[in-house]
């Protein structure tokens, strides 16, 4: 049974999802998700792979429109708009709802034009090199940075290039910063710091994080929602919530079976 024991009333909430499922043609890919996600929090997703923990975390920003067999039903809203209506833009939505991916993903531009891009695109008027310099700042590459913003952004490290991709999607001013594994393809030191900077920039934005890393999502996420999978008569998968809470409460005293042995190690 799914446990969702968030007491945050509609004002406070960024999204909140409604029976959401997610299909890829005939096959089940997610069922029956529930969440309610809370302004200016981190909320972690976690479980074992194949439980559908990308997949629901692209439905905040419409990427599975792009794959042409993907099908949701339900309902999602944002900040009381049903995402999914005819009536809203899946670009702008995106521009609202920004994205950091797995494996950083600088364009092959200069630092400065990697940040001053999608500023560009989107209409900015503002003084550009203050907007970069803030964003860099914000995604504490900043002193890094600063005396090399002509170089290319693929010449910064694995880590740099992240926050980097941070400070993108920072510059064209979201609402919400989704996460999809942002740590894994880097070392330990990268990680902490782009850990840090999540706790900076959930003052003034929602993260959604997914990780495989749960001492990760102890350590980051304010609330925790953990997926997990079971198998289907045709020998697929088709993942599920078992339980969202706080994260305090997700890793010392679940309600589930389920997240218990998940969470102590006995599998995933």
């Amino acid at each position: 049974m799914v446990q969702n024991s968030s007491t945050k009333t509609a004002i406070d909430l960024t999204f909140k999802v409604e029976n959401v499922s997610v299909y890829y043609g005939s096959n089940l890919a997610v069922r029956d998700v529930f969440l309610d996600i809370p302004q200016r929090q981190i909320v972690g997703f976690i479980g074992p792979s194949g439980c559908g923990k990308s997949t629901i975390l692209r439905c905040f920003n419409r990427m599975n429109d792009l794959i042409p067999s993907a099908k949701m039903t339900g309902r999602i809203t944002h900040d009381g708009t049903d995402i999914y209506d005819r009536s809203v833009d899946p670009v702008e939505l995106r521009r609202r709802i920004g994205m950091v991916f797995q494996k950083p993903n600088p364009f092959p531009k200069s630092i400065y034009d990697n940040i001053a891009f999608g500023a560009k695109i989107n209409g900015y008027q503002g003084d550009m090199d203050e907007l970069v310099e803030q964003s860099l700042r914000q995604a504490a590459i900043w002193d890094e940075v600063k005396d090399k913003l002509k170089e290319s952004g693929l010449s910064l490290s694995g880590g740099q290039q992240q926050r980097l991709c941070i400070a993108r999607a920072i510059a064209i001013q979201p609402e919400v910063i989704l996460m999809d594994e942002p740590c894994s393809a880097l070392d330990p030191i990268s990680t902490l710091k782009v850990e840090e900077l999540m706790h900076q920039l959930k003052e003034k934005y929602t993260i959604i994080i997914v990780t495989h890393n749960m001492q990760q999502a102890s350590r980051v996420s304010d609330r925790t929602a953990f997926f997990n999978a079971e198998a289907t008569e045709t020998g697929g998968k088709v993942g599920y919530l078992v339980e969202y809470d706080e994260t305090s409460v997700i890793f010392s005293n679940p309600r589930e079976e389920y997240t218990r042995d998940y969470v102590s190690g006995r599998f995933g």
